[in-house]
């Protein structure tokens, strides 16, 4: 079995190469270590090895997990990547830096009232249903700009966009899209790019990249 610091260090390193061949500053795109169904014992050798940065993708699995390695390794940032019921934004304002599935209105309206409740503002990147899939979450991109707006006017962060490219298709032409939409909304934060396909998501655009099993191994 592969230790997590020599996956952790195989990953920088295509990450470095795919930085430097697209003429990008190194250190330029953010390695977020996505460790849903990945218990403590899992993720601390990671923290270990140096990653600061991990993602999950459900509320509930993160509260039982994460407040107590937070406490033991203070600095970590925690950023939701899955999708989140507009009845669980108190929860999520309260435990994550960031969060990458804002897609729809009322979750817009649900994250402005628990914002302002806690006052404490996690980044927010919209995330776009760049294929029109109908089994996917994400706004729709017909529907952006109005939800962008939506947003701004309920002081939500939003720092970007993220998407999640159909499977089993080449990626670039989504990312592509992805990282146009973003430039033409002045949007700095591009939100794409998973354990497949980070690579072309970093020659195209990425500022974040969501890896989970070129990190973790096989899902538990």
């Amino acid at each position: 079995m592969i230790a997590a610091a020599a996956r952790l260090s195989a990953v920088r390193e295509t990450m470095a190469h795919a930085e430097t061949i697209a003429r990008r500053a190194a250190g330029s795109v953010q390695l977020i270590a996505v460790s849903k169904t990945h218990d403590a014992e899992a993720i601390r050798p990671l923290i270990a090895a140096g990653q600061t940065l991990f993602g999950e993708n459900r509320v509930q699995e993160a509260q039982g997990k994460w407040p107590a390695l937070r406490e033991a390794h203070p600095g970590i940032g925690l950023h939701l990547v899955g999708q989140l019921q507009s009845n669980k934004a108190d929860e999520a304002v309260a435990l994550f830096d960031a969060i990458h599935s804002v897609d729809r209105p009322s979750l817009v309206s649900a994250l402005g009232r628990a914002m302002d409740k806690a006052g404490k503002r996690p980044d927010c990147f919209v995330q776009v249903n760049i294929g029109g899939e109908a089994q996917k979450g994400g706004c729709p991109i017909a529907e952006l700009p109005a939800l962008l707006a939506e947003a701004r006017a309920v002081d939500l962060p939003v720092v970007g966009l993220m998407c999640v490219p159909p499977l089993d298709v080449e990626p670039a032409p989504y990312f592509a899209l992805l990282d146009k939409m973003a430039r033409d909304h002045g949007l700095d934060g591009r939100s794409m790019g998973m354990s497949g396909d980070y690579e072309t998501a970093i020659m195209l655009g990425a500022t974040h990249i969501r890896v989970g099993t070129a990190l973790f191994g096989g899902r538990a």
